[in-house]
């Protein structure tokens, strides 16, 4: 007998209105990358969703796409100037104590109350973006992501150690010389494999074409983009992607979720 998923997102409750707000966030940043030409594509859990489930997968609490390196400052301009008033785009040029690589769209209505976000400035349901570019061999990868998230986390408030916090602004020269030259490096010899960005623990390390050019693909009632040879990237990344996985794999990250829109009423 077939499991039926729906119990962890029924229409009405809290999980289920969460991921259709996530939803019309995606509709709108869909609208503006079309428009500007920018080619982004669902990632992550969100592609799983797509080719699984149709849509999220039941129990997830998050929507995720990403965005080539280079398209990453035209998107931010046409994000922050475009956005319906509802949304806002943060990221760590919008908000010193943001302390991630990736950036955000959130909804101004609500709040997700997870522990790690307490100093945003913005903290509503919010979109994903990853991005990507070609990328160096994964062992020497690796090791600068290690060390270029903790700079980061160190510098933008994550903790408050301050052994961290010096290392933090000790070691974050060295390491963007060290991704300047694994770019030069990328741009030099025509890596032909591409990674999510440095700063970012990722196993993706694919070939351009089999996310290049996009395709689009039904998620949740609507036509957004993925990877041209979905497959193949989600082998990389899941594996036996199509296995659901036992009860107790089952994650979200369990954050409270409180709709201001709807307490106003």
């Amino acid at each position: 007998m077939k499991e039926d998923l729906s119990r962890y997102n029924p229409e009405g409750s809290t999980l289920r209105k969460a991921q259709l707000r996530m939803v019309e966030i995606l509709i709108e940043v869909d609208k503006i990358c079309r428009k500007h030409h920018i080619e982004y594509f669902l990632d992550w859990g969100s592609l799983l969703g797509a080719v699984r489930h149709g849509g999220f997968i039941p129990w997830d609490d998050d929507l995720d796409i990403a965005v080539r390196v280079a398209d990453r400052a035209r998107l931010r301009k046409a994000l922050q100037e475009e956005l319906p008033a509802d949304f806002c785009y943060q990221d760590i040029t919008t908000d010193f104590n943001f302390h991630m690589t990736i950036a955000k769209v959130r909804d101004k209505h609500s709040i997700f109350d997870d522990p790690y976000s307490k100093l945003f400035k913005e903290r509503g349901i919010y979109i994903d973006i990853f991005y990507t570019e070609p990328a160096v061999p994964m062992w020497l990868k690796k090791p600068i992501d290690f060390v270029y998230i903790r700079c980061i986390r160190g510098i933008h408030n994550y903790s408050d150690r301050f052994i961290e916090k010096f290392l933090g602004y000790v070691c974050y020269p060295p390491t963007i010389i060290a991704i300047g030259v694994c770019r030069l490096w990328a741009k030099m010899v025509h890596i032909k494999h591409w990674g999510h960005q440095y700063g970012w623990k990722s196993p993706m390390y694919v070939s351009k074409d089999i996310i290049y050019p996009v395709r689009e693909m039904s998620f949740e009632g609507h036509m957004f983009y993925v990877p041209n040879d979905y497959d193949a990237y989600l082998r990389n990344v899941y594996g036996d992607y199509m296995q659901i996985p036992p009860e107790d794999k089952r994650l979200t990250h369990r954050a409270p979720i409180t709709f201001l829109d709807e307490e106003k009423k």
